[in-house]
């Protein structure tokens, strides 16, 4: 049965057409839409692993200078040396938008001065732990941003993936079944028209 706003004429015919074409490409571009955020969500996933990788290695490397800085200078010792200055420290954000999502290239900028001042027993142990540490820091800076970009990008690709899959299995269907009715009955109608035609020449 066809959808009660479409009547089996010819300009409704020529109408539910045209729609039909619009609606197929709305679904190309959605199509398109769904293989160019996989290929971003796959490269942004590449850099997160590889960062991970490295957050991983660098945080095996200060529990290492950790447990060496505890053997040299004792627990008490290690809780009281004096660490980096980060007071001025900056989470700085570089922006940009990828298919009307926004991406962030995050990174913690670091004052040219961190320095604690006179330290009573310095050691390289303890130096040595203090910068893994920071550079333990700064890894997580630059992993968060893109944590948040393959966020977005998931739940961007999973609406784009919804409404193309309820063009392709509800919308489209309908159109093409709809369509497939009207041309019946027009065809049907000229028929008839053709044999009224013909019974008015008939002697």
């Amino acid at each position: 049965m066809l959808s009660s706003e479409h009547i089996p004429t010819r300009s409704a015919f020529l109408q539910l057409r045209e729609e039909h074409g619009v609606v197929l490409e709305a679904y190309d571009f959605l199509d398109e839409k769904r293989l160019l955020l996989a290929a971003e969500i796959l490269r942004q996933l590449k850099r997160y692993e590889k960062l991970l990788a490295e957050y991983k290695k660098i945080q095996l490397e200060a529990k290492q200078t950790l447990a060496s800085t505890v053997k040299r200078h004792g627990l008490h010792g290690t809780q009281v040396y004096p660490a980096h200055y980060l007071e001025d420290c900056e989470f700085n954000t570089k922006k940009s938008r990828f298919m009307n999502v926004q991406l962030i290239e995050s990174g913690l900028g670091l004052p040219e001065d961190m320095s604690p001042g006179v330290i009573c027993n310095p050691s390289p142990e303890a130096d040595h732990c203090r910068q893994s540490f920071l550079e333990l820091l700064v890894t997580a800076g630059k992993l968060s941003g893109i944590s948040g970009n393959i966020y977005r990008l998931s739940a961007e690709y999973k609406r784009t993936e919804r409404r193309a899959r309820a063009l392709e299995n509800v919308v489209i269907p309908e159109i093409e079944q709809d369509l497939r009715k009207m041309s019946a009955h027009i065809e049907e109608l000229d028929q008839e028209d053709v044999i009224r035609v013909f019974m008015k020449q008939a002697p």
